[in-house]
């Protein structure tokens, strides 16, 4: 089965893990920060673990922090866990970002952030953004600070300007499905001295080192990915956790998409073996961005007249961490993909406010667009192992289903 992502791990990933390398963190954190033009990288287990850290270092608590409704719901878990309330704006059906429009009327005197998510690679406005932004704070009197969430978004840029250099910080995932990995962690970047130094500070005191056990089974996770990941072994792992309960456990544990909570690890520090894995990415970065971006180039060129099918715009700037499409019935195309062996995307990426956790928070708000991308949106397979075999199988598979399928 072709695999919905795949991370871009080689030889070279098993060797650094084999490697001891001291102060393996702080290389990556500075590497990091050097790769993505911003002065201060500060690592973690997780992007969220990054965001929550934030709001805490900064005493930002008892506030409103604007989001957009159609994201991953670990981003409104941050904010409410941080002590926070998240006030949501609907997106727009072009690049699947948040509309400007509405984060300017949505912005009132308990307004202390703005998370502005970069879904699926496309940059947002960020110069648009700013003006909002600063234009609120005359008004309010206070600080607003702008967070760009780059989970998706690695090497994005705005009029040839890196996003995640543009408002006051950022936040990347490194989980094995995005742009590039360190198997798990996150970063958050900015070039604002005085924040790094309190959200590192706040880190060290809080955060805590992985005992044996723990770091023991993350090396074991490296191997385990390279086999799940492997085209027929895929089929299986896919086939035991749709049609059996026997991976229950784990997705339950850190999918989190039903109740407001983090996983159980999630004060856990970035390790060494982490960092090695991020520091090879990181080398590697420039020729994944190039490979995607050409996969998308050809999703374009061969289903642009599948009138089933609305097709994502080709952006510039944008890096596609995944090819996004709308189908009319998700679920019969997920289901015929899967039995003709492609396993096509459904992330956790839905209308959060209209998940029964964040209900109270909408404010009898309607979010039409979020709405319908959760029940709407596919990801094909995008990721920069995929070979010409493979594209050309998803593009054949989708018209065929599109024109001769099940209906």
């Amino acid at each position: 089965m072709i695999p919905r992502f795949k991370p871009y791990l080689g030889t070279e990933e098993l060797f650094v893990a084999l490697r001891r390398q001291e102060h393996a963190v702080e290389h990556f954190e500075e590497a990091f920060a050097h790769t993505f033009e911003t002065r201060y990288a500060i690592a973690f287990r997780y992007a969220r673990s990054g965001l929550w850290a934030f709001f805490k270092a900064l005493g930002i608590e008892g506030a409103e922090v604007i989001m957009p409704a159609y994201t991953c719901v670990v981003v409104a878990h941050a904010i409410v866990l941080s002590g926070n309330v998240p006030r949501f704006v609907d997106v727009t059906l072009y690049a699947y970002n948040m509309e400007l429009d509405q984060v300017a009327a949505a912005i009132n005197g308990r307004t202390r952030a703005i998370i502005a998510t970069h879904l699926f690679g496309y940059p947002l406005n960020v110069d648009r953004l700013a003006e909002i932004v600063h234009a609120a704070e005359a008004r309010w009197g206070h600080r607003i600070w702008i967070i760009q969430d780059c989970a998706q978004a690695f090497g994005a840029r705005w009029r040839g300007r890196l996003v995640c250099s543009a408002g006051d910080a950022a936040i990347f995932s490194l989980h094995i499905s995005k742009l590039m990995t360190s198997m798990f962690g996150g970063m958050v970047t900015t070039s604002d001295p005085g924040l790094a130094k309190e959200v590192r500070a706040f880190r060290d005191e809080v955060f805590v080192q992985p005992d044996l056990l723990k770091r023991f089974r993350r090396f074991l996770y490296l191997p385990k990915v390279y086999l799940r990941y492997n085209e027929q072994v895929y089929g299986l792992v896919d086939w035991l956790k749709e049609e059996t309960r026997l991976l229950d456990r784990l997705t339950k544990q850190y999918h989190l998409g039903t109740q407001i909570r983090f996983p159980p690890d999630y004060l856990d520090q970035m390790i060494e073996l982490e960092a090695r894995i991020g520091l090879a990415q990181l080398r590697k970065y420039p020729e994944i961005v190039r490979r995607q971006r050409d996969n998308a180039r050809h999703y374009d060129q061969h289903l642009v007249d599948t009138p089933e099918l609305t097709l994502p715009p080709l952006v510039e700037g944008a890096t596609y961490s995944f090819y996004a499409v709308r189908v009319a019935d998700r679920q019969a195309l997920l289901q015929a993909s899967r039995h003709q062996g492609v396993h096509l995307g459904q992330f956790s990426y839905y209308c959060v406010p209209s998940t029964p956790a964040y209900a109270q928070y909408t404010i009898a708000q309607e979010f039409p667009h979020a709405q319908l991308c959760g029940s709407s949106v596919v990801t094909l397979p995008v990721y920069a192992h995929l070979t010409e075999r493979q594209r050309a199988r998803v593009v054949e598979l989708l018209l065929w289903t599109c024109s001769e399928g099940p209906k």
